[in-house]
């Protein structure tokens, strides 16, 4: 007997379907993203390392030594796992994590002091540049933390651990007024 199952947002039954006043200070929730594991081969990390760096239209956040996850919100997840064993030949193996993560964005003025009342590290812009990411918690919740713009952060979550992360977020914007709403 087969089933068919319906993919379904871990975040569907929290944020409003009709998108409210976007605030200053928000955050967003794609729906569509593909993402995937990229893990060195022994003795490849330094041609993974520039492949991903030379690969244009993908994002790729730093995990550990020999991994990162890449992410496309132009391809399917299996078009973005193809692309990547094309590039990366037999120097990494490439696991789909789609359905197993999930990608939050806050923006806003604010953005460093709601992260502040979660995440450890230090977050002033000349230690934590554009480009830089690193696994932390938020809370409780493991996450990778990117910064993506001058008040842009993305957060990577495991799919389980999204409505806890997405509660503690909301809590900790509450007094900036933190609007959430999925991607248009």
């Amino acid at each position: 007997m087969s089933r068919t199952y319906i993919s379904r947002h871990p975040l569907e039954g929290r944020i409003p379907s009709e998108p409210g006043i976007r605030a200053v200070d928000h955050l967003d929730v794609p729906q569509n993203v593909a993402i995937a594991t990229v893990m060195a081969a022994e003795g490849g990390d330094a041609f993974v390392t520039a492949a991903l760096a030379a690969a244009g239209d993908l994002s790729v956040r730093f995990v550990g030594p020999g991994e990162w996850l890449a992410l496309s919100q132009t391809d399917t997840p299996e078009v973005l796992c193809r692309n990547l064993s094309l590039l990366l030949a037999d120097a990494a193996h490439i696991f789909d994590q789609s359905d197993g993560r999930v990608l939050l964005r806050l923006s806003g003025p604010n953005v460093r002091r709601i992260l502040a009342k979660g995440v450890g590290p230090d977050l002033h812009p000349a230690v934590f540049e554009i480009g830089t990411s690193s696994n932390v918690l938020c809370g409780h919740v493991g996450i990778n933390l990117a910064r993506v713009g001058e008040n842009d952060f993305e957060l990577i979550v495991m799919r389980s651990f999204a409505e806890s992360l997405f509660d503690d977020l909301k809590l900790m914007g509450r007094e900036y007024g933190l609007s959430v709403g999925f991607s248009a």
